[in-house]
């Protein structure tokens, strides 16, 4: 898994699970700098990508997108894959 500095990454797809789909995803919400998800909400996020493209997307797209504010808040890379159980719990509530 990339373990990128945080503090100097520029780019969306230089992070920890994000890809180019996932960076144009990023950047179609409107986010275009790996510091503006720090303080995001990924089920905003979420909400927000399938409102724009008038689609459901899979819910492991939250997933990828809570890996990646995490990192960015200062937590170590982890795959998309074991924020899935955390996503489950909070949807459940």
């Amino acid at each position: 898994m990339k373990n990128p500095d945080r503090d100097k990454v520029s780019r969306l797809d230089a992070l920890p699970n994000i890809g180019k789909a996932i960076a144009a995803d990023l950047l179609m919400i409107g986010i275009d700098h790996p510091k503006q998800l720090i303080g995001r909400d990924p089920f905003r996020m979420y909400d927000k990508l399938c409102s724009m493209t008038e689609q459901k997307h899979d819910p492991c797209v939250i997933d990828v997108f809570m890996s990646a504010v995490y990192f960015m808040e200062g937590g170590e890379p982890k795959p998309w894959w074991s924020f899935t159980q955390e996503r489950k719990n909070r949807q459940s509530r």
